[in-house]
């Protein structure tokens, strides 16, 4: 009876560890195999550092009459002429024929490039000719939702359903032309993070600024952000169009300044100037060394939905004083297509509507004098802030070792007096716009919207 039951006992603990062994298999058995990309290209070696960076933001549809990559890589050199060194192209996908209303941010398929926009083989020379000068790509990535008829479209649980179990829309938008993502899909999350990691190897891009950043969880950004900044001998640029304060512990190397941007137009509708330096601090209040906020007087969607800063800030002197406290104040500064010919109409993006380049040379030159005297300047882009704005007249100084930068704007559409500060009084500067001495006494009087941007 004992070496029965013994024998029984053997055989149901080889029986248990084979079951086990079984079920380990079952849980263990390796995913399925993962998708491989080449490096294309050699990764871009003049990444700048985030303070240094001057942003451009292409949009494909009015840049060129051709409305594509190609037409991009023609006014390369334009764009470069602004001191720009990092391109942001809006996104360049195939868009959904599913409820349509013909926008970029709705993506049929996150691995491809739309025909309207031209090839791979067309981003990859966009990206080889732009590195050639100094200047690094980003694309526009749409994290949140795709079109309907992206083909993830047919995996169960890639999709928030309402209680009947049908997919919906963005929660809290009225975006009814795509779908939106369930990040509580883990293959959802691997498949999107894939298809970042695709464009980085097979186009050689430099990063991504991710659209409605604050619709996505924190822990899908710091894990996708890991994995790209983990790409062996590449850095990698992240902008999120978000407020969130955790989206700088993610990951993301700038966020978005909108409070800046809405406090420049209080400020131009009677608001006191003084509003613009103390919104400058609030927004850097937690900021950690080294990354930063974009800023900007127009972007995509403001000159698209609400008006261009030629319509907000009053004209072209106007437009240049706004820009002016934007770029000088701190943060990274943004330019957006068309902003830098004085575009006045409003500049779609759901629709082709070329920019006429030719329609505003002086403007032009101001932007290029003014992005000249910012990328040259350690002050301007690394120097610490002494403020000196009256209700009138914004006016800073910044300082970056023995380097100082003075900068006055005349918010105001009348000549405006300012008082200078008693330990800035008798004291010589060079206008850096044209070359001329000017010495700061006991007063100065700006004309409309007049800017200096003074040196030591």
């Amino acid at each position: 009876m004992t070496k029965i039951l013994l024998k029984t006992i053997v055989f149901a603990l080889v029986f248990l560890v084979l079951l086990l062994t079984s079920f380990s298999c079952i849980k263990t058995n390796p995913p399925a195999e993962e998708d491989t990309y080449t490096q294309y290209g050699t990764p871009f070696t003049g990444i700048p550092a985030n303070e240094d960076i001057v942003m451009y933001e292409v949009n494909l549809r009015a840049f060129s009459q051709g409305g594509d990559l190609q037409g991009v890589i023609a006014g390369l050199d334009h764009i470069r002429s602004l001191g720009v060194n990092v391109i942001w192209l809006m996104p360049i996908h195939p868009i959904g024929e599913v409820n349509s209303v013909n926008s970029p941010y709705s993506v049929k398929d996150f691995l491809a490039v739309s025909p309207e926009y031209g090839t791979l083989d067309d981003l990859r020379m966009l990206t080889d000719e732009a590195h050639g000068r100094g200047m690094a790509v980003i694309m526009d990535w749409v994290a949140n939702h795709t079109a309907w008829d992206n083909e993830w479209i047919n995996n169960p649980g890639w999709y928030t359903t309402d209680n009947n179990g049908n997919i919906v829309h963005p929660p809290g938008t009225n975006w009814l032309d795509v779908a939106d993502l369930n990040f509580s899909s883990f293959p959802m999350r691997k498949a999107m993070i894939d298809a970042m990691t695709f464009w980085v190897l097979e186009a050689n891009v430099d990063g991504f600024r991710c659209d409605y950043a604050d619709g996505v969880p924190f822990d899908f950004w710091r894990v996708a952000i890991e994995t790209l900044k983990n790409i062996p001998g590449r850095e990698i640029i992240m902008l999120a169009e978000g407020s969130r304060d955790n989206h700088l512990g993610a990951g993301f190397d700038l966020i978005y300044a909108w409070d800046y941007y809405y406090r420049t137009k209080d400020v131009y509708s009677g608001q006191p100037a003084t509003i613009l330096y103390n919104t400058h601090v609030a927004e850097y209040n937690g900021v950690p060394a080294g990354k930063h906020r974009l800023r900007y007087t127009t972007n995509h969607d403001e000159s698209a939905w609400e008006a261009t800063p030629m319509v907000f800030f009053n004209g072209q002197q106007g437009a240049l004083a706004a820009s002016v406290a934007s770029i000088f104040m701190g943060g990274v500064p943004l330019l957006y297509t068309g902003q830098e010919v004085g575009q006045i109409n409003n500049v779609p993006f759901f629709s082709n509507a070329p920019i006429n380049w030719t329609q505003n040379p002086a403007m032009l030159q101001a932007y290029e004098n003014i992005m000249q005297v910012y990328t040259q300047s350690d002050a301007a882009r690394r120097g610490a802030l002494t403020n000196y704005s009256t209700t009138n007249v914004v006016v800073f100084k910044k300082t970056y070792n023995s380097e100082e930068l003075m900068v006055l704007i005349n918010i105001r559409n009348n000549n405006q007096n300012f008082s200078v500060p008693t330990e800035l009084q008798q004291t010589n500067w060079q206008n850096t716009l044209n070359g001329s001495q000017y010495a700061l006494e006991t007063s100065i009087t700006l004309g409309s919207y007049q800017y200096l941007i003074l040196k030591k």
